[in-house]
């Protein structure tokens, strides 16, 4: 029963750490990369579909994707979820392929986008921590009906504390490369 409650903890943390380095994916930094649309919707015939079901997305150079729809009436409708999107960039259009330039990040930009890592980092950190404790509540709710000893609760709560401080040591790992890459110019 505790290593059940153990190995479900660490699969839950392991999730967070993951859902942190998607999340960052999406934080734009000076180089492209086609992560950077996926979260993008296009109204396909009445209904939202991920951009890359209805066209290929592709890096040209460091600086730019292009977007090829693969039917030509989507171009329109690709452009349009593009300018909505809130990545505030602007779609060039050449018959069936749509390009996207993206402009070199400003110093002050990156410090935002640094803000936003960090803050990222801490949720995730935050998400850990409640993984730790709803583990904790479940030993002493065993210790309480009397399931396993004093003895087994402690250990079990130290063995989560050292699954709990490696995951949040990845999360800073993750921070720190991805606050890196920001700032490199």
């Amino acid at each position: 029963m505790l290593n059940e409650i153990k190995n479900d903890a660490q699969t839950r943390m392991h999730k967070s750490v993951e859902s942190l380095r998607d999340a960052l994916l999406k934080v734009r930094t000076g180089r492209a990369n086609t992560a950077l649309v996926d979260h993008i919707k296009v109204n396909y015939y009445g209904s939202d579909m991920p951009l890359s079901q209805v066209a290929s997305v592709s890096v040209t150079d460091s600086r730019s994707l292009t977007i090829t729809p693969w039917e030509k009436p989507m171009v329109s409708a690709v452009e349009k979820a593009i300018i909505n999107s809130d990545l505030g960039l602007t779609p060039n259009t050449a018959g069936t392929v749509i390009r996207i330039n993206l402009p070199a990040l400003t110093e002050e930009r990156r410090r935002e986008l640094t803000k936003v890592v960090h803050g990222e980092g801490e949720n995730a950190k935050v998400a850990i921590r409640n993984v730790r404790r709803d583990a904790n509540n479940q030993f002493r709710e065993l210790l309480k009906e009397k399931e396993v000893s004093e003895d087994d609760v402690r250990r079990s709560e130290d063995e989560i504390q050292k699954i709990t401080d490696s995951a949040i040591k990845d999360v800073d790992e993750v921070v720190k490369a991805k606050e890196q890459e920001l700032m490199a110019v």
